[in-house]
């Protein structure tokens, strides 16, 4: 069975943050390709206050074999306390984007 192609979602405080998080995972191997987005103002609640911050998504294409070292890859690197990251299954996807995605990210122990 072929392995399962995720997208993962992180947010950063400025695009800084954003390319060294998206460098260290793409030269490591844990991400095939990594999006950044324009900013995106994001509302929520942190600490009992309502919070409202600029924020750059980034949009993270890897094999579910790689997450968890991706997911603790993230968690040394980012600024944030607690930063976003989820996980969302592809469910389809053209057939030779996701082999790519796979080359890219195959598990190395």
């Amino acid at each position: 069975m072929p392995e399962k192609t995720l997208l993962i979602f992180t947010t950063c405080p400025d695009l800084e943050s954003a390319e060294r998080i998206a460098g260290h995972l793409v030269d490591e191997g844990l991400a095939a390709c990594i999006q950044i987005t324009a900013p995106v103002t994001s509302v929520y609640i942190w600490q009992g206050q309502r919070e409202s911050a600029e924020e750059r998504v980034l949009q993270i294409k890897t094999g579910e074999s790689v997450y968890k070292k991706l997911e603790q890859r993230i968690l040394s690197l980012h600024p944030y306390e607690l930063p976003e990251i989820i996980a969302v299954g592809v469910e389809q996807g053209l057939p030779g984007y996701l082999e790519w995605v796979h080359r890219c990210t195959k598990q190395q122990d």
